[in-house]
């Protein structure tokens, strides 16, 4: 996009990421920097990132990336975009930089009925609640799945992972149904986990 990109990768480790975005920083941002006779940053922080729960998520997350430039009005089609994997996993144009993942390779038995199945993808409209939950997760570094994928990464963690409530944590209610204030501090407070 004109002002960010959106990378999905599958990490082959832990720190595959973090490390793939330093060699990013230390070569490209000075090759840019060289090639238009300008200096410092490109980037205005650290980058976002969120895990994406495969399956169910990681196609629909092909689909918010690549339709991105649609949204933005830069392009009529996904395929019109020149910074788009798009046309690898639609149209079977060669890209040497892009690895399947599995479950674009679970489309279909052949390339030809993978690429099928990729382009019906886009046939079908994100919702804006799609758009708005994608775009939230990103921003606050929460887990783009379901609730079983949201607990088994705060068990990997051991700590809360997601959005917390705004303002002050209700008390709890105590089995005669009155507010207990020894057990309030008990309550694990929700925060966010970035950068994951």
């Amino acid at each position: 996009m004109t002002n960010h990109v959106h990378l999905l990768v599958t990490p082959q480790d832990r720190e595959g990421i973090s490390r793939l975005m330093q060699y990013v920083g230390r070569r490209y941002v000075p090759y840019v920097n060289h090639e238009y006779g300008r200096t410092g940053t490109l980037r205005e922080g650290r980058f976002k990132s969120s895990l994406v729960q495969a399956r169910s998520y990681l196609l629909a997350c092909y689909r918010y990336i690549e339709l991105n430039p649609v949204r933005a009005r830069m392009v009529e089609v996904p395929a019109d975009y020149a910074w788009s994997s798009y046309r690898s996993n639609a149209l079977g144009e060669e890209a040497p930089i892009l690895s399947a993942h599995s479950d674009y390779l679970a489309l279909g038995r052949s390339d030809s009925e993978r690429r099928s199945a990729y382009r019906a993808l886009f046939a079908i409209h994100l919702d804006q609640n799609t758009l708005n939950q994608k775009r939230e997760c990103l921003q606050t570094g929460t887990p783009l799945g379901n609730d079983r994928f949201r607990v088994q990464i705060e068990q990997a963690l051991g700590r809360p992972v997601g959005l917390s409530r705004r303002g002050r944590p209700k008390k709890p209610v105590a089995e005669d149904g009155t507010e207990s204030r020894s057990s309030a501090k008990k309550l694990p407070l929700k925060g966010v986990v970035g950068g994951i």
